[in-house]
């Protein structure tokens, strides 16, 4: 269960067996159903989390059109948490629902804090996923808002090639801000 999220920290940190050891008092395990929700809207992401296996999305309900917008995706070896509600305990203002079941490895707010107290080498690893995560938000607000759909689209799947494998396209013609049947005319006409 830990093996994956330890060879993730491994390639920017090295731990020793003590450190191993104590790390995995930390954290416990979730399972989520198809359609289950880590987070609602409201709520305050007291976890954060570590794609164990799964898919999961990010997505804010557009007030006006009632329409999913999503923001991300996480699926194995990757981060599902609303950061900004999580570092501040305040209420998130977007949801995350399981696309299929999934396993999770989560940490709680305040043991999150007393493992990088007692780890203090984790404060390297959980700053160098800030500014990955940060690096991509960046790139996103980039992406929308100067290239056209088919460049966001070769963009995405440069990008992350496994996905298209994992989530439904009516859910990456969301991400990419584009109607299922633009991405789909978008699809034959490049041949992706």
């Amino acid at each position: 269960m830990y093996d994956n999220l330890l060879k993730n920290i491994t390639r920017h940190v090295q731990l020793n067996d003590e450190e191993i050891t104590l790390f995995r008092t930390f954290w416990t395990e979730k399972q989520l159903r198809k359609g289950d929700y880590l987070l609602r809207n409201g709520e305050v992401c007291r976890y954060d989390n570590y794609v164990v296996a799964g898919a999961l999305k990010a997505f804010y309900i557009h007030p006006q059109t009632g329409k999913d917008e999503i923001l991300f995706f996480s699926v194995d070896d990757w981060w599902a948490t609303d950061m900004d509600s999580f570092t501040r305990q305040t209420p998130s203002i977007y949801n995350i629902q399981a696309l299929k079941d999934t396993t999770l490895l989560q940490i709680h707010h305040q043991a999150f804090d007393g493992m990088l107290t007692a780890i203090p080498r984790l404060e390297r690893y959980f700053r160098t996923i800030l500014q990955t995560y940060l690096g991509a938000m960046q790139r996103r607000i980039i992406m929308a808002n100067t290239f056209d759909a088919a460049y966001r689209y070769k963009d995405f799947l440069e990008r992350y090639p496994s996905l298209p494998d994992k989530i439904p396209q009516y859910l990456i013609a969301s991400y990419l801000g584009i109607s299922p049947e633009f991405l789909s005319r978008l699809r034959k006409r490049k041949k992706y």
